[in-house]
């Protein structure tokens, strides 16, 4: 792997890469620029160890379903590079009759390619732009042999994109928060606390390109995240050997009785393995005790200056911390001191704050959405390690083992209960990963938009508050309005894409600037009480606490939507109870069952009933015409008459 340094100069984007389907080895690398392994010829099929995994991503299970499709994912670094590779992947299928040159491997109707390009930067819609336009010439082409396009792909992009700095008008092309609330309603806001807890979700759907722009723009919703939030998102190891990944597809397909042994059960495990340990340990416990004690004496010398990040001193079934969430001391060294807070538990807040953070006796400026400017002032965060804002943002939620993957293949699926993985955002189309429900916390279904939340528990701590549902109802009705209109539908500020941003971005910062007052049990209540102790454990909210964070003063301090309830609040509450429980789902369907019946009978009383009425009409109507007939002369005119 070159040094950073030369990566730079060359430009972000690293490799352009084919991958095909051949009918005896399955998805296999075609070509690659620069060779995947340096030395190697552009048309080696070896692949680095890290990257195993990249013809599956890049053709998707399922792509023969569709002659067209776009996928983006996530590779991890290589060779000691902390950063995470971003692939863009055009698939498109042509007939075999269709082509000019006609190669000897090719024993199907049908070739499948794709043709993917691995960047150092998050710039999906952007590459996949470019790339559409040329994974369309070369199919046109009708020769897999043509080859120089692709190394002209690859110098143009790497001469027009080098310098690029991550702004959102190039960073979120493509990705509509606007067809994600029409799609999710209010849900979105759930997918957003989701996120924050460091859950595990799954999204499904197909094809590909619904499934990744359905994911991508939730994570486009937190501020900074896809422009530097992504850095650490994809550290895993794949497996050593792929008879592992066939005997899994194996169990996998043979029935559902496949057996997966959970994070929780691990941790069990590891208890009960802990207290069989304790036991053994009886003869050498006096060193263990002087060991112990020297521990103590140096961790009280390095964090007497400094305030370190912690690991629980106790498990709790609602955290999310384990051995992998403990950070290197030494990564504080150079830090600012902060001031002694009382001896607590590890993940108690102290019931002081530093002088810069205490609430001002002045009016506070409330800060209203403003559009990117792509102005903002960047630092390296000492402990997340990623670039932070004034705020603190984006916070380290993708780090230490919590994965995003946009698009996951079925070889990967051990990732799912990997206990070197404490949990993961993630996309798949196999239904398999949707039958496997015990490995994930939610499994969003993007072609319903609902979410599948099986922990009772993890329902109540999600359960949108009265603030909450103004909030949301506002954003689907902003989205709503003007969509008869073809001229007007998403031109206009509020109720576009950046104003949604910018609506989340509000959110986030009042939540955060609210975290930090003190006596804040009231206004954090608006966020919901439940929601807010279970953030307060999770890694990304200790690491944003270690840290000050003085531009928050700016922000006022409360829910942005916070106020005295109301009859209109009433009914939000019970629209959003029927459309979301189950019992109001029973409910509804059960008024939808009975009108349909009712409108069923009345039809078919009414032809009856309707039969009869109509022979009783005729028969009275020729009972008035004969009695008008026997009628004397002026009867008529008496009438009119006298009426």
């Amino acid at each position: 792997m070159e040094s950073h340094g030369e990566e730079e100069s060359r430009g972000p984007v690293l490799h352009i890469v084919v991958v095909g389907f051949h009918h005896k080895k399955g998805c296999q690398v075609e070509f690659s620029y620069p060779p995947l392994i340096p030395g190697e010829g552009h048309d080696n099929s070896s692949l680095p160890e890290e990257w195993k995994y990249l013809p599956f991503l890049a053709l998707p299970d399922g792509a023969h379903n569709y002659q067209e499709d776009t996928i983006y994912f996530h590779l991890p670094p290589r060779n000691g590079d902390r950063k995470t590779v971003y692939g863009v992947s055009c698939y498109r299928q042509i007939e075999a009759k269709a082509l000019k040159v006609r190669q000897a491997d090719v024993t199907r109707e049908t070739v499948q390619k794709s043709v993917c390009v691995l960047s150092r930067l998050p710039l999906y819609g952007l590459l996949q732009a470019k790339l559409q336009l040329i994974t369309h010439a070369y199919f046109e082409e009708k020769d897999f042999s043509q080859i120089s396009i692709l190394k002209e792909l690859y110098d143009h992009m790497n001469g027009s994109l080098r310098g690029t700095s991550l702004e959102g008008s190039q960073v979120y092309l493509g990705l509509s928060p606007r067809d994600l609330i029409l799609q999710f309603q209010h849900k979105v806001l759930i997918l957003f606390k989701l996120i924050l807890l460091e859950k595990k979700v799954l999204f499904y759907v197909s094809p590909v390109n619904r499934l990744v722009g359905a994911l991508m723009t939730i994570l486009s919703l937190f501020p900074g995240m896809i422009e530097h939030g992504l850095a650490d998102s994809s550290h895993y190891k794949p497996r050593k050997s792929t008879s592992e990944d066939l005997n899994l597809i194996e169990v996998l397909g043979g029935s559902e009785d496949y057996v997966s042994v959970s994070v929780s059960d691990i941790s069990n495990s590891n208890q009960e393995s802990g207290g069989e340990a304790k036991e053994t340990s009886g003869v050498n416990q006096n060193e263990t005790h002087q060991a112990k004690l020297k521990e103590e004496e140096m961790s009280q010398s390095l964090t007497r200056d400094n305030h370190h990040l912690k690991p629980p001193s106790r498990t709790s079934p609602d955290s999310s911390e384990s051995d992998w969430e403990t950070l290197d001391p030494s990564a504080l060294e150079e830090g600012a001191p902060k001031e002694e807070t009382q001896e607590k538990d590890s993940f108690e807040l102290p019931e002081t704050f530093p002088s810069e953070l205490a609430p001002s006796r002045t009016l506070p400026i409330t800060v209203q959405p403003q559009p990117n400017t792509g102005q903002t002032v960047l630092v390296q965060g000492l402990v997340s390690g990623l670039e932070e804002d004034q705020f603190g943002l984006p916070l380290a939620v993708f780090t230490k083992g919590y994965l995003c993957l946009p698009y996951m293949a079925l070889q990967q699926h051990h990732l799912l209960s990997d206990v070197t993985v404490r949990g993961f955002v993630a996309g798949a189309t196999n239904i398999l990963f949707r039958q496997q429900r015990h490995l994930s916390d939610a499994i969003v279904d993007v072609e319903e938009g609902r979410i599948h939340i099986q922990d009772p528990e993890l329902r109540k701590v999600l359960s949108l508050t009265t603030a909450d549902l103004r909030f949301a109802d506002y954003l689907v009705k902003h989205v709503t309005e003007n969509r008869d209109d073809v001229f007007l539908d998403g031109t206009g500020w509020e109720g576009g894409d950046e104003w949604i941003r910018a609506q989340f971005g509000l959110y986030l910062h009042s939540l955060l600037s609210t975290n930090l007052q003190q006596d804040n049990e009231k206004m954090l209540a608006d966020y919901g009480a439940a929601f807010v102790n279970t953030w307060k454990i999770t890694h990304n909210y200790r690491v944003w606490y270690s840290n000050k964070h003085p531009a928050l003063s700016e922000i006022t301090p409360s829910h942005p939507f916070q106020g005295q309830y109301s009859v209109a609040d009433v009914k939000l509450r019970l629209s959003h109870s029927v459309q979301n429980s189950e019992r109001g789902k029973k409910l509804g369907n059960a008024v939808i069952t009975t009108s349909r019946s009712v409108v069923q009978t009345g039809k078919a009383v009414g032809q009856s009933v309707g039969g009869a009425l109509t022979s009783a009409k005729s028969a009275m109507s020729s009972w008035f015409s004969t009695f008008a007939q026997a009628a004397p002369p002026g009867y008529s005119e008496q009438r009119e008459a006298n009426p």
